[in-house]
């Protein structure tokens, strides 16, 4: 039956609404209702804009048509004859696509507790992504971090590190909207490079220390080197973006070697597969975390949310996002 309308980009610009058949799930899957679903303006925009280098890890994304969408929030309604029927009336969080209608494996779900908003869930993925290159940055109490970029990777970026116990947390864009959108507490600051120079206020802000982590999260390669700058001598700088092309003009003996920065790649799929005694965070065990911290009301990511939507929508929506993004932070698809 033809009643599963999908998000497709076509080609490159082009977005519909193609209507699928319902899924059947197999004997070791289950039927997913969608609920809600987080649109991922960075990397689902760049894909639609092809803006991708062509002849890197970016490719795989550029084949058209192409079905986005990575952040989903549904319920089970159907289970193959293998699964515990348990399972139906479950609300789960998966990294399937804009669609009505998934099948997923129970392996492959997380479960959304209760008392938490599919709205709230909605952000796992961003919060997996952000949890481990936070880890991976290993920063503690008392360190000073520097966040270059704050769309929603971003924004989780500096509520983390906050929580982790980093003084100050300093967010730097170049959007007064975005800046403002940073939680108002003491210990996180904001930064616009168009209006302050950002090293010598982060010098000011760390009484002159400078930060002892930062984190790559703007995914311009050009923004990169300058970055550096706003580092102490054997600091870390976290490459938590998937950064939209080649850096040039880097110089490895003035901002790398010289300052013995240490450089940490932090892509979701650095998580480990497995619980080890040695490294027990995998994206399921982070995620798990995340509706603890927002069911203890310890984060909030409903302020995050700029723009709600029908999936009917979605095509305007995204035509609007490709025009401008800028005034747009968390955008939800609405599916029932």
């Amino acid at each position: 039956m033809k009643d599963n309308p999908t998000v497709i980009f076509l080609e490159p610009k082009k977005v519909a609404i193609e209507n699928r058949s319902i899924p059947v799930p197999g004997d070791n899957s289950m039927l997913v209702k969608t609920i809600r679903s987080l649109i991922s303006t960075g990397t689902e925009l760049t894909i639609l804009n092809g803006e991708f280098p062509r002849d890197s890890a970016w490719a795989s994304y550029g084949k058209f048509p192409f079905v986005p969408g990575y952040d989903n929030i549904g319920v089970v309604t159907d289970v193959g004859k293998n699964i515990d029927k348990s399972w139906i009336g479950r609300k789960v969080a998966s990294y399937a696509s804009h669609s009505a209608y998934v099948t997923l494996s129970p392996d492959s779900v997380r479960i959304v507790p209760d008392g938490i908003s599919e709205e709230e869930a909605a952000f796992f993925t961003i919060a997996e992504i952000v949890m481990n290159g936070v880890r991976r940055g290993e920063v503690c109490w008392g360190e000073s971090a520097a966040v270059f970029g704050l769309g929603l990777l971003g924004q989780l970026t500096a509520r983390f590190c906050h929580i982790a116990g980093a003084r100050p947390v300093m967010g730097i864009d170049v959007s007064d909207n975005r800046l403002n959108m940073l939680p108002k507490v003491p210990g996180i600051k904001g930064i616009n490079p168009k209006k302050e120079k950002v090293a010598e206020k982060v010098k000011e802000l760390t009484n002159g220390r400078m930060a002892d982590v930062a984190f790559e999260v703007t995914g311009d390669p050009d923004l990169i080197p300058d970055e550096f700058k706003a580092l102490k001598r054997q600091g870390k700088i976290v490459i938590l973006s998937s950064p939209r092309g080649i850096t040039k003009n880097f110089d490895f003996h003035d901002l790398c070697n010289s300052p013995s920065v240490t450089i940490i790649g932090a892509h979701n799929g650095s998580h480990p597969h497995f619980e080890t005694p040695y490294n027990q965070w995998t994206q399921k065990r982070h995620a798990e975390l995340f509706f603890k911290l927002l069911a203890d009301g310890e984060i909030q990511t409903k302020p995050l949310i700029s723009h709600r939507a029908s999936y009917k929508d979605a095509v305007n929506l995204y035509e609007m996002l490709m025009t401008d993004r800028t005034q747009a932070m968390g955008v939800i698809l609405e599916w029932c």
